[in-house]
C-alpha cells in the first residue's frame, strides 16, 4: 500500500489535477481499497461467525451460542459457547482463567482447579452436576461474553487472519483458515492447523510466492479433508465439501454476498 501511495503521490505532484479530480478516486486505487479488506473487516467478520456457526450450532444466530455448552462424545469434555471451546483441549481453561482475571469470584472460578485436572482428557471430574448450569448463568455476565469475544481472537481468528495475509490469500482464504484452527487447532499433530497447511504448501505456491490463489486454496482444503477424515468426530467434510468448496468454485475470493451453502445437509443462505 506504501508504494501505491508514494505512485500515487508523485505523479499527482508531476501532473495538474483539476479540482474534481481530488474526490474521484482512480481505478487502480479503488482496487486496491476492495483487495485490502480482510476477514477482520467488521462486516467481513460477521459473515465467518455465521458462517463457522452454521457448523458448530446449526444455527446463524452465533450470539446465542456463549450458553451454549454439551459434551458432543469427541473425546474433548465439555465442548461450549461461540467457538467451541473445550474442557479437554485448554481452551476452555485458558478461558475461564481470563475471565477469573477480568472478573474475580466470578461463577465459573471454583472450577478451575477441575479444569486443569481434566485438561487433556474427556473427564467431567469435579464439574459435574453443576458446571452446565453456571456456564449458561455466566453467559448472562457481559464481561463473560467479553472474555469469549477475546479468546476466540486471540487463540484462532487473529493467528488465522494474520497467517492468510501473509500467505497472501483473501477473505475467503483467511476463512478458510480460520474455520480449519477452530476444528483442529495450532498444535503440533499432524491433523493441526499448522500441519494442515505445511501439507497443502508441499503440493502448491500461496500467492505470496507466486502461486495461484485458488489452486493453493484448493490445495489447502484437500489437506483439511484428509486431516477431517482421520478423526471419526470430524469424518464428515461437508462443511468444506458443501461449503468452503463451493465459495472457491465460484470465485467468491472476497466472500461477498448473497452466499449459499449447506453443512450435514442443512441449507444457509445469507443476503
Amino acid at each position: 500500500m506504501l508504494a501505491i501511495g508514494a505512485l500515487l503521490g508523485s505523479a499527482l505532484i508531476a501532473v495538474p489535477v483539476a479540482a474534481h479530480a481530488t474526490t474521484t478516486p482512480a481505478p487502480a486505487a479503488e482496487a486496491a481499497a476492495v483487495a485490502a479488506v480482510g476477514l477482520d473487516d467488521p462486516a467481513k467478520k460477521e459473515i465467518a461467525m455465521k458462517i463457522v456457526s452454521s457448523a458448530e450450532n446449526s444455527s446463524l444466530d452465533w450470539k446465542a451460542q456463549y450458553k451454549y455448552i454439551e459434551d458432543i462424545d469427541d473425546g474433548r469434555g465439555y465442548t461450549a459457547g461461540i467457538i467451541g471451546f473445550c474442557s479437554g483441549t485448554g481452551d476452555m481453561l485458558d478461558l475461564v482463567e481470563y475471565y477469573t482475571q477480568i472478573k474475580p469470584g466470578n461463577v465459573l472460578a471454583k472450577y478451575l482447579p477441575a479444569l486443569r485436572k481434566v485438561d487433556g482428557s474427556d473427564s467431567h471430574a469435579g464439574l459435574d452436576p453443576n458446571f452446565t448450569k453456571d456456564w449458561a448463568k455466566a453467559a448472562q455476565d457481559a464481561d463473560f461474553r467479553k472474555a469469549q469475544d477475546h479468546e476466540r481472537d486471540r487463540v484462532y481468528f487473529n493467528p488465522s487472519v494474520n497467517q492468510g495475509k501473509a500467505d497472501g490469500v483473501g477473505v475467503l482464504g483467511q476463512f478458510i483458515y480460520y474455520d480449519a484452527i477452530v476444528m483442529h487447532g495450532d498444535g503440533g499433530d499432524s491433523t493441526s492447523f499448522r500441519n494442515i497447511r505445511k501439507r497443502a504448501l508441499s503440493k502448491a505456491k500461496p500467492p505470496s510466492q507466486g502461486g495461484n490463489e485458488t489452486a493453493y486454496l484448493n490445495a489447502f482444503l484437500d489437506a483439511r479433508v484428509w486431516a477431517m477424515k482421520q478423526e471419526e468426530a470430524h469424518s464428515d467434510t461437508s462443511r468444506v465439501d458443501t461449503a468452503q468448496r463451493v465459495f472457491l468454485k465460484k470465485g467468491n475470493l472476497n466472500l461477498n454476498t448473497p452466499l449459499d451453502w449447506k453443512v450435514y445437509g442443512d441449507s444457509f443462505h445469507i443476503g
